[in-house]
């Protein structure tokens, strides 16, 4: 099936509405208790997952991880020490399983003396396509990653970004059913990230599953269905990410004066995480609440105490936020 991405422009915020997954969906990608292990060093100590046909997939973890030897496994390039794992249905490694995978990996090297439709012949010879399907789906996806003007030449005259488009065009080459990205667009300038998120939408809307591993939390937040974080090589939290963000609402208060007595006044409706003034010489206090009920009885007590109350503004946890408190919460630096 080609794919064609959406003519409409997709604003920089645009949120991908996050489809339910029927129970019944097959499973892209199925594993339980993955281990790898060299030596006396754990790569991946357990790592199970689950992930529907037709969903764009979140894999985010620190470095050192396990992600990348997660996805090899998975890719069948390297043996799991222990643990089950099903590829569209397939044992790991199988061959009908391994035709109908993309695969763009973070440190790609390509035979730069070749040109960009001279990458694809080879690579579509490799994936066993007939010549008639390379004359069709070659011009196809160099126009999908906006390469079809420099198709003649060379790759070593290409840009980093553009390497990394032709990248993204051979692991779509084959039409594949699942698309293994791992940092689509750590190269790109911002009107490029914009144009891969277009295409991994318009694959999710041909049915296609998209395991996405990325460091830039927003894209993932704006792009995943669901997603999963692993800490020290296992899963520490996995769901949507409504789900993963969902905590009790906390605002933020700007208020004109500070009395000795507000953290009282405001300690019945909810929990003062924090207190800083601003510029303007008011203060911004950060409420936990339990319900938005609990907002309005917190803003009438204290106009009713004779505190002006200037800005009432929702703060909601980010997906950024929450990695952050995870790897924090194993003791971990992030460079590790």
């Amino acid at each position: 099936m080609a794919l064609e991405v959406a003519s409409r422009p997709v604003d920089e915020h645009d949120q991908m509405t996050v489809r339910p997954l029927d129970a019944n969906t097959p499973l892209a990608v199925e594993t339980r208790s993955l281990r790898k292990v060299y030596g006396r060093s754990i790569a991946v100590a357990d790592l199970s997952l689950s992930v529907r046909q037709g969903e764009v997939f979140g894999f985010l973890g620190p470095n050192g991880a396990g992600k990348t030897t997660s996805v090899k496994m998975l890719m069948g390039l390297i043996r799991p020490t222990s643990g089950q794992a099903r590829l569209l249905g397939r044992p790991l490694g199988d061959r009908e399983a391994k035709r109908k995978i993309g695969f763009l990996p973070e440190l790609f090297r390509f035979h730069d003396w070749l040109s960009g439709e001279e990458l694809l012949e080879f690579h579509g010879k490799l994936y066993g396509m007939s010549a008639a399907e390379r004359r069709r789906r070659i011009p196809e996806v160099l126009e999908l990653v906006g390469l079809a003007h420099r198709r003649k030449d060379l790759l070593r005259s290409y840009s980093k970004g553009m390497q990394q488009r032709a990248g993204l065009a051979q692991a779509l080459l084959n039409d594949p059913s699942i698309v293994f990205l791992d940092e689509p667009t750590s190269a790109l300038d911002p009107m490029g990230r914009l144009e891969v998120r277009n295409i991994i939408r318009s694959l999710r809307d041909a049915g296609k599953t998209v395991f996405l591993n990325s460091h830039l939390l927003t894209e993932v937040e704006m792009l995943c269905d669901r997603v999963t974080i692993i800490n020290r090589g296992q899963v520490a939290a996995t769901g949507t990410v409504q789900e993963l963000l969902r905590r009790d609402p906390v605002v933020d208060l700007v208020v004109g004066t500070v009395r000795p007595d507000i953290e009282s006044m405001l300690a019945k409706h909810g929990d003062l995480r924090d207190s800083e003034p601003t510029d303007s010489g008011r203060t911004t206090l950060r409420l936990a609440v339990t319900d938005d009920d609990a907002v309005a009885r917190a803003v009438a007590d204290l106009v009713g105490a004779g505190v002006p109350v200037y800005a009432v503004t929702p703060h909601g946890l980010t997906l950024e936020e929450l990695f952050f408190e995870i790897v924090s919460a194993s003791g971990r630096r992030l460079d590790e």
